[in-house]
This record gives C-alpha cells, structure tokens and sequence, in this order.
C-alpha cells in the first residue's frame, strides 16, 4: 500500500509540475512583448500563496515529502511569473498587483507561517495549516465555474480548451487516491471537489464540441465585458486560473 501512494505522488507531482508549467508559453509571449496585454496577476498570485502554504504543510507534515516536493517547485515556478508580470505589467495594473503581492504573498503567508510555528500547539499545526490549504484549493477548483457558464451560454467550449480540463481531472483524481491511501482528508476534500468539477467540464466538452454556436462567442464576451467595464472576460479569469493550478 505504501508502494502505490509513493508511486501516485510520483505520478502526481508530475502532472501537478506540468500544469505549473503551462503559463510558460504565455509569459514567453509576454517578455517578447514586453508587455502583459489584458493579463491578470491575481491568478499567479493566489496560486504562490496556495502553493507556498501546501509547501508548508508539507514540511511540517512527517509523510509530507510528495507534496513539499511538487508545491515547492510550483512556488518556484509561481514567484517567477508573478515577478514577469511586475516586470512588464502597465505601470497601474503593476501598482496594484504589487500591493496585493505585499498583501497575500508576504502579510497572510508571513502571519500564518508565523502563528503555526509560534502560536499553534505542535500538535494541532497540522489541522490549522490543511484547514486553510483546503478551503483555499476548493476555492481555486471552483475558479472554472465562469468558463462552464460560458460554454453553456454560447454553446461552445472555445474558453475551456480540452487539454488542460483532462490534465486537471487527471490531477485531481490521483491526488484523490493517493489521499485515500495516506489517509489525509486535507488533500482529499479538495481534489475530490476538483474531480467532481473537473468531470463536469469534460462532461460539457462532449457535448458542445460539436454543437452548432447558437450565439456568438465574441458577441457575448464583448458584451459581457463592456457590462463590467472592460475587464477580461470571467471566462478568461477562470482558464488563467487553471493554467496556473497544479497544486494537491
């Protein structure tokens, strides 16, 4: 038994690295570019707190070294892109980006890393670090929930490409049974609402993939985004937030 978790994780961490690794291309557009365009930060930055409090719990976890190995890596990765954005994001969107960098990645991570070692008994470190991890993966699985709205309004899955729903399933699931194996709920809850999102997506990839558009995709996004003022298309929002989920 103690095989085949190790044997998941390795699996796990490999997907996990993969779906980190996908904005490359689009931060490689954005150094030639040197610009990052319509680009949101807020992904990124949430994903570095995400990973970098999975890396924690990891640490402190005694059979956390699989997933210290793969959000260590995916922090690595996140603080890349988030400091690429800084670097060639418009001089508004770069100020309040870095606000909020100061506000998530280095206010909250520094006080929970803080209160766990400091104020937290040893003994419960563990529940009060998976309880915030949990509620913070949930939150990032549900960030598709625009995409899937879109796709059934427009009846086209245009802003939910089929290669990332998969390797999100597929993340989702084995980090699912590697959690049933090591018994640890903090990693099972999330993945296994992951699952449930990430079969929902594929479920409607089937069945618009070949659907006659009923409306136009461009039409509705445009005007969706003239209603919010001009900002990128939730859609848009929820895929950058995928691309950039990787973590258990």
């Amino acid at each position: 038994m103690g095989n085949l978790s190790f044997v998941l994780g390795i699996i796990g961490n490999v997907i996990s690295i993969l779906l980190f690794a996908s904005p490359i291309k689009t931060f490689w557009g954005v150094i030639k570019k040197k610009s990052t365009g319509d680009y949101k930060g807020e992904p990124y930055i949430t994903t570095l707190l995400s990973t970098s409090l999975w890396t924690l719990y990891g640490i402190i976890n005694p059979d956390g070294l699989l997933v210290m190995t793969v959000n260590g890596a995916g922090a690595i990765l996140q603080l890349i892109y988030v400091i690429l954005f800084l670097v060639y994001a418009p001089k508004d969107t770069k100020v309040k980006a870095a606000k909020l960098v100061g506000v998530v990645n280095v206010g909250v991570l520094g006080t929970v890393t803080a209160v766990t070692l400091f104020a937290v008994h040893k003994n419960t470190r563990l529940t009060f670090v998976g309880i915030l991890c949990t509620a913070l993966t949930i939150g990032m699985y549900a960030s598709p929930l625009s995409a899937m709205s879109t796709v059934v309004k427009t009846k086209s899955v245009e802003y939910m490409p089929f290669s990332l729903s998969l390797f999100l399933f597929l993340n989702a699931g084995v980090w699912s049974a590697y959690a049933v194996l090591v018994k640890d709920i903090y990693i099972g809850v999330p993945n296994a609402v992951g699952l449930f999102l990430g079969s929902a997506q594929l479920i409607l990839y089937v069945i618009y993939k070949n659907k006659p558009v009923s409306t136009n995709p461009s039409e509705a996004i445009e005007e969706e985004e003239e209603e919010e003022g001009g900002s990128a298309h939730p859609a848009r929002r929820g895929i950058e937030m995928n691309s950039s989920l990787g973590n258990v």
